[in-house]
């Protein structure tokens, strides 16, 4: 019986090739754009879920009251992690971790820069990276070893076993290789690291500390079997207060693994969402997009019904059930979806690696795994259903008498199936064209917004080997040379905030004010450099104001939540420094484009430098500019590569992500109005294929070519105006919903919604057009002579 069915579905596919490319290809295309977006999905879904102790490993945050609002944040103080593991017997293991160290590694005369992070000795343990060679008991406990990635361990001794191997960090410290981990999966919030040093080092080089006030790293705890997260974060939460001190009110809380990635966003105290949120969106384009190409193998299916009627009259009068007639014609809708998803598979295969370089990510399909392959037809077959469910009831359905007669004729309703799924269609399909261009346009407004400083012509440099000692000396001979314009040391970039604090002290403040201000310290000329906007007061100069290494510079922001109506020559006390306010600069962005700008504090040279920033010369080209400086940085910091920053490409990293995501709407929702099309296509064509001999009638009569392709296109049209009706306001409340994320953000005029309306309305007209002036220009002679 299935042998015959699927015979004779094979055979209508080859006596009907044009439909049967038009229902493969649009299935195709849709399943393909499907399983892209759910390659991402599983991505997203599965980062740092591959950890056994999954359900037992937590994040130690921090939750109080900043201001007006109750804060959570994951930075912590370094003797948290050790305090929590001896006083509650719950924890079964714990692990600081202190990213973002990019230390010189030198082999002999091979010398290369790593990116590595600090953790104690459970972290592999706790969590299941594979070491390819070592013994993870016994590694990272003494501050003379080190653990490297296959890949570092490749670039550092070719091909030479690593392990025992000794290498010297930032030309200071001799290590021995104690562990070869394998590269670090994608996805995982560990990625970027190619070394581990363990926490002994960094208490070595003095880089550690016991205040419980300094949140500065991340503290994973392991919890017990059994041990529940409510119940550990009613004990734990007041650890950091019976430490600090009775004015201390910051609760210590646990975010559980599976919600490190997915859901990360905190409103008032709790999860309200975060990249969970894209990833329920895409799923839903997804799903709209495959329910799209299955209503596209509907419409054509069903308005070709009266081509297969006389074959259902006859099977029905020769005894055929009704039940039969279904599985025939299923099978010939799981028949097209498995071609369709055959060539799907192909697509996604081929299309994989550059979709993951468009948004950055490794993303890879399995063909080895059987679980893809019960995936795969799982998905094929429900496809299959889904597309021909529809068809094979209605075309079951027809009554034997009726079409054997030769009266059965389909009524033309106002209100069809086939209508209403051609308005579901391109509903969705504008939809999705409406939120690509709003969050397209989101974009370009934080791209537009007044960022406070001058991006053009800045590198900034990290402070590394000798840098630091030699600072001035490479500061006067960039100067003196003509390759710099102006200069300053700070403690973060200028697009960067590294340091904040509620601490600081000033004349009239309340006791009960705990606003939380961003804090960066620059020596001289930071005004100058980074081109921010003077408002009041003067730059940092310490050749002729020796006093500016106490001095401080405050943003507009700052000044108005301190209350100073007049600002110059306020006092304000941090870490036990009496600082003066110099100068008022306009607010500028060091933190995302999107969301308020922070109260600021620029604190003077009694702070601390991790980097230099320069501003070239605008006499010379940059290539001259760069050439010159790595010169004199290798001549003052010889054992280090002279590596830089541009600032303006350090602000356009800010955008990445959304970019991304705008680009993923725009694809697919061109992906949505190009499968549309092609059901219209074929609608087209079958209409005009039905009405030929009208068509030939009319044009003797003296119909124009225009009026027929008006004629036949006037439907569709109405179709798109209705989608549009339909759309707008569904379109105008997720978006609205969306921009409310935002706190500047675009008005939602009714332009986007026109222009998106418009474009769908055209499309489709281009489309239908081309079938209907197809058929207005034949020969009515061909049409109208008798058979």
């Amino acid at each position: 019986m299935l042998k015959n069915y699927i015979k004779i579905a094979w055979r209508n596919l080859l006596k009907n090739k044009g439909y049967s490319i038009l229902n493969i290809g649009g299935l195709a295309i849709g399943m393909a754009a499907a399983m892209l977006i759910l390659s991402w999905v599983e991505n997203e879904r599965s980062f740092d879920m591959f950890h056994h102790k999954k359900d037992q490993l937590f994040l130690l945050g921090n939750r109080a009251n900043w201001g007006d609002k109750l804060q959570v944040w994951f930075y912590t103080p370094k003797p948290l992690g050790p305090a929590a593991k001896a006083e509650f017997p719950e924890i079964a293991n714990y692990s600081r971790y202190s990213d973002g160290y990019n230390f010189l590694l030198s082999v002999d005369e091979k010398k290369m820069k790593g990116e590595g992070a600090f953790v104690d000795s459970a972290f592999l343990d706790m969590f299941d990276f594979q070491l390819l060679a070592g013994d993870k008991k016994h590694i990272l406990n003494s501050p003379t070893e080190i653990v490297i990635t296959q890949a570092l361990a490749k670039r550092l001794f070719g091909n030479e076993v690593a392990l025992g191997k000794t290498l010297k960090i930032d030309s200071v410290d001799m290590v021995t290789v104690s562990g070869v981990l394998a590269d670090m999966p994608g996805n995982t919030r560990f990625t970027n690291i190619e070394f581990l040093l363990p926490w002994r080092y960094l208490e070595k080089i003095g880089y550690s500390d016991d205040y419980w006030s300094n949140n500065s790293v991340q503290t994973y705890v392991e919890l017990n079997p059994g041990i529940s997260k409510e119940a550990m974060n009613k004990k734990i939460k007041d650890i950091t207060m019976r430490h600090n001190g009775p004015e201390e009110d910051t609760e210590v809380l646990l975010h559980a693994l599976p919600d490190w990635w997915l859901r990360s966003k905190f409103e008032n105290g709790k999860i309200v969402g975060g990249r969970i949120d894209m990833v329920h969106l895409f799923t839903l384009i997804a799903v709209f997009i495959l329910l799209i190409a299955c209503i596209n193998f509907m419409n054509i299916s069903t308005a070709r019904s009266e081509k297969r009627a006389k074959e259902v009259g006859v099977r029905k009068v020769a005894g055929a059930y009704r039940l039969s007639l279904i599985g025939q014609f299923l099978s010939e809708s799981i028949l097209i979806a498995t071609i369709s998803g055959l060539i799907a598979l192909l697509i996604t295969w081929l299309v994989l690696p550059a979709f993951g370089n468009l948004i950055s990510r490794r993303l890879a399909v399995d063909f080895g795994d059987f679980r893809f392959w019960l995936n795969a037809i799982g998905f094929i077959l429900i496809t299959g259903i889904l597309a021909g469910s529809f068809p094979a009831f209605f075309l079951s359905s027809f009554q034997p008498v009726k079409v054997l007669k030769g009266t059965f004729k389909q009524a033309k309703a106002t209100f069809s199936l086939r209508k209403i799924l051609v308005v579901v269609q391109f509903s969705i399909a504008i939809i999705l064209i409406i939120s690509t261009l709003v969050i397209r346009k989101q974009i370009q407004y934080a791209k537009d917004r007044e960022n406070g400083y001058d991006k053009n012509n800045v590198v900034y440099i990290f402070e590394e080997g000798e840098m630091a000692k030699n600072s001035r000396l490479i500061k006067n001979e960039l100067l003196q040379d003509g390759v710099a314009a102006s200069i300053t040391r700070s403690s973060c970039p200028i697009t960067e905030s590294w340091s904040n604090t509620n601490g600081f002290q000033w004349e009239g403040k309340a006791p009960n004010d705990k606003t939380l201000f961003d804090r960066m310290c620059a020596d001289e000329h930071i005004v100058q450099t980074a081109g921010l906007k003077l408002v009041a007061g003067r730059d940092m100069d310490l050749t002729q104001y020796p006093t500016d290494s106490t001095a401080v510079l405050l943003n507009e922001a700052a000044v108005k939540a301190m209350g100073f109506k007049d600002p110059i020559g306020q006092v304000i006390r941090d870490n036990g420094i009496e600082w003066h306010v110099i100068g008022v600069v306009a607010d500028f962005i060091s933190r995302s484009p999107y969301d308020p700008i922070e109260p600021t504090v620029i604190e003077g040279a009694k702070g601390w430098f991790n980097i230099m920033h320069i501003k070239f010369n605008p006499s010379l080209s940059t290539a001259t500019a760069l050439a010159k400086t790595e010169a004199i940085f290798k001549r003052y910091n010889p054992d280090y590569p002279f590596v830089y920053n541009f600032v303006d490409k350090a602000y356009a990293q800010k955008f990445k992500e959304s970019e991304q995501t705008g680009t993923m709407a725009a694809l697919f929702a061109f992906l949505t109005i190009f499968i549309s099309c092609l059901g219209l296509f074929g609608l087209a064509a079958y209409m005009a294929e039905n009405r030929t001999k009208e068509i030939g009638v009319r044009k003797v009569l003296g119909a124009s070519v225009f009026s027929i392709t008006q004629l036949l296109s006037k439907e569709f049209a109405l179709l798109v105006v209705i989608s549009c009706l339909v759309a707008f306001p569904i379109a105008y409340w997720a978006m609205d919903r969306f921009l409310q994320t935002y706190t500047y953000r675009i008005a939602l005029g009714w332009g986007l919604f026109i222009l998106s309306g418009l474009g769908a309305l055209l499309l489709a007209l281009l489309t239908v057009s081309s079938q209907a002036i197809k058929a207005a220009i034949a020969n009515p002679i061909d049409s109208l002579r008798d058979e």
